[in-house]
């Protein structure tokens, strides 16, 4: 049984981190090259690594609710945990953060709208990890029968991840992002949308 949750979850993170690069990729596109790139590759080179260091930040800032309450849902299946434990620790390691992060950045606030999101995840995870299947594609279907039960799903974690933004915002101020964040915002839901017709289409069930 444990080598079968330990499968999924590979399944599961694998198609998580292609959600948030396809994100990064969306929002941070290369700028056009300009003729010192052109005549000078090593100008290229440096550009290139700027961004796909600014790509990996981004999915990995993307990742960090995921990764947490994925890493939970499998201890409480594997180590026969309970959420209000899984919880616990996951609120220690983020008041660590908090404490640890220099310039207010990283808020009590953020963290605690972050705990909101992960306790959704952690039942999402839950219900995938429980569910038959050998892709992402049969464990949703399989965890959410129909295309208004996974919708709701959707609906309840943007509502979350729209008080984590609203935190970010209350947190920096007249240095928070509006713009970016109202694209991340939409191309989300787009990915979203057409991840779940795709899921939940005719041509798709058995």
């Amino acid at each position: 049984m444990t080598e079968d949750y330990n499968r999924k979850f590979k399944i599961i993170i694998d198609r998580e981190h292609s959600m948030a690069r396809g994100l990064a990729l969306s929002l941070i596109r290369p700028k056009p090259l300009t003729v010192w790139e052109i005549m000078i590759p090593v100008i290229f080179i440096l550009n290139y690594v700027k961004l796909k260091h600014s790509r990996e930040i981004f999915i990995q800032n993307q990742m960090f609710t995921k990764k947490l309450a994925l890493d939970a849902a499998l201890d409480m299946k594997k180590r026969d945990a309970s959420k209000e434990t899984v919880m616990a620790q996951i609120e220690s390691k983020t008041k660590e953060l908090v404490a640890s992060i220099p310039g207010g950045i990283y808020s009590d606030d953020i963290r605690r709208q972050q705990l909101g999101e992960i306790d959704l995840l952690i039942d999402h995870y839950s219900h995938l990890l429980n569910a038959p299947g050998t892709e992402y594609a049969s464990l949703v279907t399989h965890a959410y029968q129909t295309a208004a039960e996974y919708s709701s799903f959707l609906e309840a974690l943007q509502t979350a991840e729209k008080a984590v933004m609203s935190a970010a915002h209350r947190t920096l101020g007249s240095q928070a992002d509006t713009e970016t964040a109202a694209k991340i915002e939409s191309i989300t839901e787009s990915m979203r949308a057409a991840e779940m017709n795709n899921l939940y289409s005719p041509e798709s069930q058995p």
